[in-house]
C-alpha cells in the first residue's frame, strides 16, 4: 500500500498540567521540535588535510507554542506564576500529530519544560485579525513515541475501561 507523508495541520498538544480548560489544548502552530550535536573540532597532528568532528552532547531548540488567546487559561496561570513569582513548575508535554481518522502518527513527548517566553501579536485597527498568544518553552529533551507504542498504549487504556 502507497501511503502519503504525514499531513501538519492535524495534531494534539497535552500538557500533563492541574488545572487545564478545553481550550488549552488547542493550538494553531508548533514549532522548535529539533535537535542538534553540538561538535568538537580536534586536531590531528600532522594531519593538515582536514579536523575531526566528534560528538560531544546533544541541544534541543526551545519549544514555540502559538494560538488564539484565552482568557482564564490554565496554561497561561502556569505561566504567569513563573514570570510574576519565579516558581517554575516544569510541565511534561505530548505533541501527537494525528491522521484524518484522528488516529495518532507519531507524537513528541517534551520533559520537563518551562516557560522562556510569552507574547501576543500586536493589535492593529485596520486589520480583523484574532489575538494570537506566543509561548516560548525552554526543555529538556523530547522522545519520539513511534505509532506502534501509541496503539499499543492506547489498547491498553481502552481494554482497562469497563463500562
Amino acid at each position: 500500500m502507497f501511503s502519503y507523508p504525514p499531513v501538519g495541520f492535524h495534531f494534539a498538544v497535552t500538557f500533563e498540567l492541574f488545572p487545564q480548560t478545553p481550550n488549552d489544548f488547542r493550538f494553531q502552530e508548533v514549532s522548535g521540535l529539533e535537535m542538534l550535536m553540538e561538535m568538537e573540532s580536534v586536531v590531528e597532528g600532522g594531519q593538515n588535510r582536514f579536523t575531526w568532528e566528534l560528538p560531544v552532547k546533544a541541544k534541543y531548540s526551545d519549544l514555540v507554542l502559538k494560538r488564539g488567546m484565552f482568557i482564564g487559561s490554565g496554561i497561561l496561570m502556569w505561566c504567569k506564576n513563573a514570570f510574576e513569582n519565579f516558581v517554575f513548575d516544569p510541565v511534561n508535554i505530548m505533541i501527537t500529530l494525528l491522521n484524518d481518522q484522528h488516529i495518532p502518527v507519531q507524537a513528541w513527548y517534551v520533559v520537563n519544560a518551562i516557560p522562556k517566553k510569552w507574547s501576543i501579536s500586536a493589535f492593529d485597527a485596520e486589520k480583523s485579525s484574532i489575538v494570537v498568544e506566543s509561548i516560548t518553552l525552554s526543555y529538556q529533551y523530547f522522545n519520539i513515541i513511534g505509532v506502534d507504542s501509541l496503539l499499543t498504549a492506547a489498547g491498553n487504556i481502552a481494554g482497562s475501561i469497563s463500562i
